[in-house]
């Protein structure tokens, strides 16, 4: 194979890999999860879980939510904010052992929470977020994992309920959401997100959307800017097979002597 064509040929791999780059990102995170935004969870405390839910589907749109509550360690409250053209539900169970909150016995807890479209849906190519006020949190785990089921209008279910990866293996193909739990008085917040009151809901979607236009725009910055030095190397490997090639021979006179014209 000569230099050229496989200078060339490199380029073009280079290419390749970086639009590759520039896509995967994209297919690698369009799955359902939760964020806490602002003040982090606490063990034991109350905070508010923002559920982004991204349409996979090309020819249909996600009509129904349902987020999954951990029955081993009970949630008793949970409040949903209120969104135009979506119906909510708090599904509750009455435990097998009444437990104690804030001194008080309570023998239910809630096993699940959905949202179902009732005028709208979330078309191909668009997300929502969902958010939800809940409490007390558990005291005796670093993370809640949360399942989640997204039901579509072409009857496709997809169930996000896979428990997260150790650290260092590959992701699951479904993984469930999870929000990471801090123990009770760490950071500079203190005990601010355990004294919430349970009907505290935040309302702050600002943020949310900020935080969702910067994920997608740095993805994206980041597999351009891989396509544009993949375009570098190839504009500089021709500049250097043209600076390889031997310079054409430069023409002579020869001068005759007594030759006057």
């Amino acid at each position: 194979m000569s230099t050229k064509r496989f200078f060339a040929r490199a380029g073009v791999v280079t290419v390749a890999a970086g639009i590759a780059t520039l896509f995967s990102g994209g297919l690698a995170s369009a799955h359902v999860t939760a964020k806490v935004l602002g003040e982090p969870a606490q063990q034991g405390g109350y905070t508010k879980i923002t559920f982004r839910v991204p349409n996979e589907e090309a020819d249909a749109g996600t009509t129904k939510l349902e987020i999954k509550l951990p029955a081993d360690s009970p949630i008793t409250s949970a409040r949903t904010k209120p969104m135009p053209g979506w119906t909510a539900q708090i599904t509750r169970v009455t435990l097998d052992k009444p437990i104690e909150v804030h001194g008080a016995e309570v023998k239910e807890a809630v096993s699940t929470v959905s949202w179902t479209a009732s005028g709208t849906r979330i078309n191909p190519g668009e997300f929502q977020e969902f958010e939800l006020s809940v409490g007390p949190l558990p005291e005796n785990s670093d993370q809640l994992v949360i399942p989640a089921i997204q039901t579509y209008d072409n009857g496709t279910v997809v169930a996000w309920d896979q428990p997260p990866a150790e650290e260092g293996a590959e992701e699951p193909e479904h993984p469930a959401p999870v929000v990471a739990l801090e123990p009770e008085g760490d950071g500079d917040h203190g005990t601010a997100a355990a004294n919430t009151a349970p009907d505290t809901v935040s309302t702050d979607t600002t943020e949310a959307a900020a935080v969702s236009s910067t994920d997608d725009t740095a993805r994206w910055l980041g597999g351009a800017g891989l396509l544009v030095g993949a375009l570098g190397v190839g504009f500089g490997v021709g500049a250097t097979l043209r600076a390889r090639r031997p310079a054409p021979a430069t023409p002579t006179t020869t001068t005759t002597p007594g030759d006057d014209s």
